[in-house]
């Protein structure tokens, strides 16, 4: 495994101009949210003198609890003592509960974490960093995580859903002989296999699933999962909540922040609900307001103002964040530096900073993750072969495709020879005609107007010719397109892990792990 390039995301046409702007701190207000050795510095100082001994207790119980039925490294052990500790931080990511993780991008997001804790120790020696997996196993869409992708196959469980993903017990695990099938001859598809056996037991929930998985792959590394579906750690963010369901908190303070970002980028990631909460029982079911009373949607309860607060006061779990408010709750209960998500969850993390500033919490670092790409070796070869670069096919296609159709035509360049001789001579006559009258000069604008259009339709007629005469080049690009892009996105976004460990097994960890880039949001690149 070689590392071929690094592209910054500034030079990728479909990453988001708002998380380009981000980055490049163009967007008032943010300056310190991004990384940086000064912010970190600043982050630290005032999370130090926001996070309570008290917190840091029920945090470690929690955490203990949570995790008493793995097997841990010394150093996750020893992680899990230092955040008893005053000068003990977590960097976390977070992410749902998809099938044998799902797509690949959720390891990426988990290394850059664990890297960015050995550069803050490298960075700041008197203070201890611990990487931090946030699972979020609320979350009740069970179609968007029940599943996961190789290069051959589509695996999937069914089970009954529409509570928190989480609780649900694993029954069907047909899966597992079909995954077995297609792995049992790899190098290591065997320690492959013994994973997905022993994460996916009959009996075992979602939430056991990943925790086990999770263990297996990053214990070495340090690396502490926690469950917010957890009575002790909302028991810490029950006033967010009262306000939350009293007030409507969140959405009246995010609003200038919602209304500028839609004003310049044209929509918001994650609208803000006037309340932002869902109640836990089997299922999880929006809370909504009529005025007069709190009703559960979907759902035959109803509470007034006092038995809500009271239910919230006795039963902290049934009350469970939406996408908005979860970023809250996390930073409510851990000693937290910075967040390591996907665009489109700094997008939405984004829209929070004056509610952070309101309720008193301070605002973390975002880091939007990397990314990476692995390419055969022969893929490669084909596009140099093509005389093109990798970075075309993250820009717009279609023109790169046309390009190589067109390069080197007769025609085409004869057509805008002419074209160009066309555009000049109307220029000439223009500077004319407006001396003379106005009529005459509208007709000249006008029969320019027409002749380019005929030039626009022999260039398209054109290409239409080329595209039929070179069918078989139009049909190499393609492939290779789908070979860089399976499914027409990217490789990391379809893609299970389960493909590259099985050809290289802890290494592929390892690799992904020195390539990751810390300081910048990067597109990395590797020939396998």
């Amino acid at each position: 495994m070689k590392t071929i390039n690094k592209i910054s995301f500034q030079d990728i046409e479909s990453i988001p101009q708002l998380i380009k702007d981000f980055l490049n701190h163009k967007i008032e207000g943010f300056e310190e949210s991004t990384f940086s050795f000064d912010n970190f510095k600043k982050q630290i100082h005032l999370k130090q003198n926001s996070f309570t001994s008290s917190q840091r207790n029920v945090l470690s119980s929690t955490l203990e609890r949570q995790l008493s039925g793995l097997k841990l490294s010394s150093k996750q052990n020893e992680n899990l003592e230092n955040l008893r500790l005053p000068n003990t931080f977590t960097i976390t990511t977070g992410h749902q509960l998809n099938l044998f993780s799902g797509p690949v991008f959720f390891v990426y997001k988990i290394l850059q974490t664990i890297k960015t804790c050995t550069y803050l120790k490298e960075n700041f020696p008197d203070f201890n960093f611990v990487p931090l997996y946030w699972m979020a196993s609320e979350d009740h869409d069970f179609a968007e995580i029940n599943h996961f992708k190789t290069e051959n196959n589509y695996y999937e469980i069914n089970e009954k859903s529409g509570g928190a993903v989480g609780r649900i017990k694993i029954s069907d695990t047909f899966f597992i002989s079909e995954f077995e099938k297609e792995f049992k001859d790899f190098v290591f598809g065997t320690e492959l296999i013994l994973m997905l056996k022993e994460a996916y037991k009959v009996g075992n929930t979602l939430t056991e699933a990943i925790q086990i998985l999770v263990n297996r792959l990053f214990s070495e590394f340090g690396l502490l999962i926690i469950d917010g579906d957890s009575k002790e750690l909302k028991s810490q963010i029950k006033e967010t909540f009262k306000d939350e369901l009293l007030n409507f908190s969140l959405i009246k303070n995010s609003k200038e922040k919602v209304d500028f970002l839609t004003k310049k980028y044209g929509k918001v990631q994650v609208n803000p609900r006037e309340i932002n909460l869902f109640y836990l029982s089997e299922t999880r079911d929006r809370i909504d307001f009529d005025g007069q009373k709190y009703i559960i949607v979907d759902k035959n309860i109803q509470f007034t103002e006092e038995e809500i607060v009271n239910e919230l006061e006795h039963y902290p779990e049934k009350f469970s964040p939406n996408a908005l408010m979860r970023p809250v709750y996390q930073e409510s209960v851990l000693p937290n530096l910075a967040y390591i998500g996907g665009n489109a969850e700094i997008m939405y993390w984004l829209e929070l900073k004056d509610y952070f500033t309101k309720i008193n919490i301070p605002f973390p670092v975002l880091i939007p993750r990397n990314s990476m790409l692995f390419l055969k070796e022969k893929t490669i070869g084909k596009i140099e072969k093509l005389d093109l670069k990798i970075e075309d096919f993250f820009q717009n296609f279609t023109t790169i495709t046309n390009a190589k159709v067109l390069d080197n035509n007769e025609i085409l360049k004869l057509l805008e020879d002419k074209e160009n001789l066309l555009l000049n001579q109307f220029s000439e006559l223009k500077t004319i005609a407006e001396t003379t009258e106005k009529s005459f000069g509208n007709m000249v604008k006008a029969e320019e107007t027409r002749q380019i259009k005929s030039f626009k339709r022999m260039k398209k007629r054109l290409l239409h010719a080329e595209k039929i005469k070179k069918s078989e080049l139009l049909e190499r690009l393609e492939n290779l397109f789908l070979d860089v892009n399976p499914s027409r996105n990217w490789q990391e976004r379809v893609y299970n892990f389960s493909i590259f460990f099985a050809d290289y097994g802890y290494s592929w960890l390892a690799t992904c792990l020195e390539e990751m880039q810390i300081e910048e949001s990067k597109l990395i690149i590797v020939a396998i």
